[in-house]
């Protein structure tokens, strides 16, 4: 769902018109249309105008589907000294806050030994770089991961 789509729904769902929208924010209706059909983008402050309107958070607001293409674009763009300054895990922890806590909860000596004997037994097999090796490692465990929500 785009944007101007969610801004919609989110306008039809508190009973409001685009002419009640643009009047309690003081823009024109049309304001409110280009809006709902992605000619343009509310600014920050009409954004909290609207969250509030609407009654729901900023983020609940212009949360939207972004097209695989666009994630696809990020990814590409994104260089690789880039990606190795994010913190992975702290970004991650946001969703999912085991992420945060499970060193204080796990021993995880046992566990890096076991995945570097994996990662070990890919690169001598089949040549792998230590990178190729750690790829691999992560779709094999994602492919694991569909299997089991699969089952469930």
């Amino acid at each position: 769902m785009s944007l101007g789509n969610h801004l919609f729904h989110a306008r039809k769902k508190n009973g409001l018109s685009q002419e009640e929208v643009a009047e309690k924010l003081g823009i024109s209706r049309q304001t409110v249309s280009k809006w709902e059909t992605d000619e343009t983008l509310p600014d920050i402050c009409q954004s909290k105008r609207l969250a509030v309107l609407y009654g729901l958070s900023l983020d609940e607001l212009v949360e939207y589907d972004i097209d695989i293409k666009e994630i696809q674009e990020a990814i590409d763009s994104t260089s690789e000294e880039a990606a190795y300054k994010i913190d992975w895990t702290k970004a991650w922890s946001k969703k999912y806050p085991v992420l945060a806590r499970y060193r204080e909860e796990v021993d995880t000596v046992c566990y890096v030994e076991k995945l570097e004997k994996l990662l070990s037994d890919l690169e001598r097999e089949y040549g792998y770089s230590e990178l190729d090796s750690f790829l691999v490692l992560k779709d094999i465990l994602a492919s694991v991961w569909k299997e089991r929500k699969k089952g469930k």
